[in-house]
């Protein structure tokens, strides 16, 4: 489940326990708000990053055991003993989303991931009590790979927020100009860029999806299922030779066919 623009990837479905979905729902709100807060609408980052202020309030309300405006939160962090910090993170990226716009290189980029979208995946694995250091990583590596995906899928509505997420160094190194992206001007190079970006993501998505043989069950379908979700983008993408500026690449009915079916084959061993 990557943490801007959950729309690729399923949330809450019939595939997790009845048990845990209330948790999941409680999560997926609290990060589906804070998220909004930091993109949408027309507010100024004043007041985007009084906004988000409140909701580190809420958290530490909720820390606290005060009363507060989200009480589905509050009954699962307790419930389920979730790490609060890991909520702390996310709210620390969205405050960074409104005032970093540019990333240097690609492991400002991934750490700029940990906390804006490993939160979630860390949070499900506590959920599950299955949260051990292997298990981590890997989700640490899914996580941050549906993230990029979403960045590279999105280049074209990101330029128009003032944002550029692919790193200046690989600008550099392909010799693409952001005057280029400005115009969407699809060349040799540009093409170059993002197939280096697509793949390293897709070895990423791949590093990662080992996790869902070792949780098993409806779960391990789940993972899987939101892996092919990433793969699927990356492959969208790959199939307009980078176009991203034309038409945004999404996944229409056929590919959550194609998806629901690559899920429920053998993974490699």
């Amino acid at each position: 489940m990557s943490v801007g623009h959950y729309e690729n990837f399923p949330v809450a479905s019939w595939l997790m326990p009845a048990a845990l979905r209330p948790a999941v729902r409680a999560i997926y709100r609290f990060a589906r708000t804070a998220d909004d807060i930091a993109d949408e609408g027309d507010a100024a980052p004043a007041e985007r990053l009084a906004a988000l202020d409140a909701l580190r309030a809420q958290l530490q309300a909720i820390e606290a055991g005060a009363p507060s405006a989200w009480p589905d939160l509050a009954t699962a962090i307790s419930e389920h003993q979730l790490a609060l910090p890991l909520l702390h993170d996310l709210l620390s990226a969205f405050s960074q989303d409104v005032s970093t716009v540019r990333y240097a290189s690609f492991e400002l980029l991934l750490a700029y991931c940990r906390r804006s979208a490993n939160p979630i995946g860390r949070l499900l694995l506590q959920l599950f009590r299955r949260d051990e250091e292997k298990h981590l990583q890997q989700s640490d590596a899914i996580c941050s790979g549906l993230q990029l995906a979403n960045f590279w899928q999105d280049v074209a509505l990101d330029w128009r927020k003032g944002r550029v997420y692919l790193p200046q160094s690989d600008l550099t190194a392909f010799g693409v100009s952001e005057a280029q992206i400005a115009q969407g001007t699809v060349d040799e190079r540009w093409r170059s860029l993002m197939t280096f970006e697509v793949q390293r993501t897709r070895d990423l998505l791949h590093s990662g999806a080992p996790l869902a043989r070792a949780l098993g069950g409806r779960i391990g379908i789940e993972l899987r299922l939101v892996v092919q979700g990433g793969l699927r983008i990356l492959e969208r993408i790959d199939g307009v030779n980078g176009d991203v500026f034309s038409r945004r690449p999404t996944l229409s009915a056929c590919d959550w066919t194609l998806m629901g079916w690559r899920a429920l084959q053998p993974l490699p061993t």
